[in-house]
């Protein structure tokens, strides 16, 4: 791997993680510190010290799992704290520890060599499956497999340059790791740490959940990057974007003039403007505050299945209803669109007992599986109409591909909640699969609105994962046919008077924000986050936010470092497009 030169720009294209902009220099986190450890056979009489050593390493790790998931919960929230809870299990297997034990009793291994040996195994069988839950529980026994070998070593998560006076321990720094793991995430000074570039991490992972939930900018999807830089090196880093700037020029520096070295972005809150109503996105009801917070005009889409995951379990209706009846209560008389369970495809878990599927992103997912797990449906329709006593609910229904379908998600939820007294219920849609695009007009005759969820749509218009980092290069808009269809559902929502939203990365672009009120479309749904400066860029004049509220997402294209070498004449394709 080609180490960088100093203070040449270079360009990469990764997976935006967790959204935010921070410039800084870099510590590289020491992933080599278990190359040196003891990894070998003992004799019969050392077999006991062994074993003795493990159980020792076993009952520290044990306690500082405890400790973490405490101060997470404090910190963070119950939710993301269950990510530790689910480490401290495995930790806490009788068949782990059992599988480890024997090693060290009837094959004389030291304690590192059987823990290596137990846990690759159980790691490999899980890393097997194609449930990407399942696939998940594999990182998880690969963080307590590190663990261990920590707590047997007596080592402390470094970083490379630990040895040296400069090193600053990530203190005002971007950390550059191989994999963005949940104890990096949490472990080290995340208070001081201004963003992460990783080799490798999908954007459900736990750690980037944990990223988000902290607000620390993050990136992944480079491989080879820990590997190309030296530690000190300054790197900017989107993670709004997935784009990562090596020795940042002063030309793109000038681009984000109000970020300081060193010092993560804020920027205040400004009130609503005119001509564009920008909503909020939410994954769990504790979290409403944020939207209120940053003067959401609404939740234009809350992602209900997250519920689900952070209570690990299928919530009951009376559940849902506390958990619903909270964020209406919290926006007080603005709209709520609340969209129906989105499961499926990469969402999904053990305790949903769905089929496996050979090609889940075109199975049972959405409004399929809705319709086909009627008693999934019947719970959450219910919630909603109890809670609709407490303000407006939209009800989204996903994944829609035709206007029967529709019909039947509509009657269906009549039919469930027909004996429950209810305020104001409106059924929409998300327009996500090409097929309903087309068959907008249609649709939005009955449908009282409409929201165009657009990472879904570029996903399957263009037949990209944009998860996928070999080809995540080319999901993006900049395309005729992908506006053909934006317009096309805008007109039809324009024909017929019926509300039309954008939700997805794309609407919390200034650019393309501005492509879309150009269209007829006049509400847009984004992280909290996300909101202000939107509402700048709308605000001003497009040169002048360009270089104040667009700095969250532009920047001119120079030297461009694809994620897979092998694209990179193809990506140049693409640049030039975008330009």
């Amino acid at each position: 791997m080609a180490i960088l030169q100093a203070a040449t720009e270079t360009r990469f294209k990764g997976l935006p993680l967790s959204p935010g902009v921070a410039v800084a220099r870099v510590c590289l986190f020491n992933e080599k510190r278990h190359t040196s450890l003891s990894v070998t056979n003992v004799t019969d009489k050392e077999v006991r010290s062994e074993g003795e050593r493990f159980r020792k390493a076993l009952s520290f790790v044990r306690e500082k799992l405890t400790q973490l998931i405490r101060e997470v919960k404090e910190r963070v929230g119950k939710a993301e704290a269950e990510i530790f809870t689910a480490q401290k299990m495995i930790l806490e297997d009788p068949a782990l520890i059992q599988r480890v034990a024997d090693h060290i009793r009837s094959k004389n291994f030291n304690a590192e060599k059987a823990v290596i040996s137990s846990l690759d195994f159980f790691e490999e069988q899980l890393a097997e499956k194609d449930n990407a839950y399942v696939r998940e529980r594999a990182a998880d026994i690969s963080e307590v497999k590190r663990r261990l070998l920590d707590a047997l070593a007596n080592l402390n998560p470094s970083f490379q340059c630990e040895s040296d006076s400069f090193c600053q321990k990530g203190k005002n720094r971007i950390v550059i790791a191989q994999e963005l793991t949940p104890s990096l995430t949490m472990e080290l000074n995340t208070d001081s740490i201004r963003g992460f570039v990783t080799d490798r991490g999908g954007v459900a992972s736990h750690a980037a959940i944990l990223a988000r939930a902290l607000g620390i900018p993050a990136v992944s999807g480079i491989p080879g990057i820990h590997d190309m830089i030296f530690c000190g090196t300054e790197v900017l880093v989107n993670g709004g974007t997935g784009e990562v700037v090596i020795w940042p020029n002063k030309n793109t520096l000038a681009e984000y003039p109000d970020l300081q070295r060193g010092i993560a972005e804020e920027i205040p809150v400004v009130e609503p403007v005119t001509g564009l109503k920008v909503f909020a996105n939410l994954s769990l009801a504790k979290k409403v505050k944020e939207a209120v917070d940053h003067k959401a005009e609404g939740i234009g889409l809350y992602r209900t299945e997250f519920e689900f995951f952070a209570a690990g379990k299928v919530l009951c209706e009376m559940e849902q209803y506390d958990l619903y009846r909270e964020v209406l209560k919290a926006m007080k008389d603005k709209p709520v669109y609340f969209r129906m369970l989105d499961l499926g495809g990469d969402k999904t878990a053990d305790f949903f007992k769905f089929p496996k599927e050979q090609n889940p992103a075109l199975g049972l997912r959405g409004s399929r599986l809705l319709l086909g797990h009627p008693e999934l449906f019947r719970n959450q329709a219910r919630a909603l109409a109890r809670a609709s006593r407490y303000g407006r609910v939209h009800v989204m229904y996903p994944m829609v591909i035709d206007i029967e379908q529709f019909r039947r998600l509509k009657k269906a939820f009549g039919e469930a909640s027909a004996d429950i007294p209810q305020g104001e219920i409106k059924h929409g849609l998300m327009f996500e699969v090409p097929s309903a695009c087309l068959d907008a007009e249609e649709i939005l005759k009955e449908a009282d609105f409409g929201s165009v969820g657009t990472n879904d749509l570029i996903q399957y218009l263009f037949a990209v994962d944009r998860d996928n980092e070999f080809v995540a290069y080319d999901h993006h808009p900049d395309r005729k046919i992908f506006w053909h269809l934006i317009h096309h559902v805008a007109h039809a929502a324009k024909k017929h008077r019926k509300p039309l939203s954008v939700c997805g990365e794309l609407a919390a672009n200034p650019v393309y924000a501005r492509k879309l009120i150009a269209e007829g479309i006049r509400a847009v749904s984004v992280a909290p986050r996300a909101i202000t400066g939107l509402r700048i860029a709308i605000k001003n004049k497009p040169k002048l936010a360009k270089k104040r509220a667009l700095k969250l997402f532009n920047g001119k294209k120079k030297r461009t470092v694809n994620a897979d070498p092998s694209l990179k004449n193809r990506n140049k394709k693409t640049t030039k497009r975008r330009k």
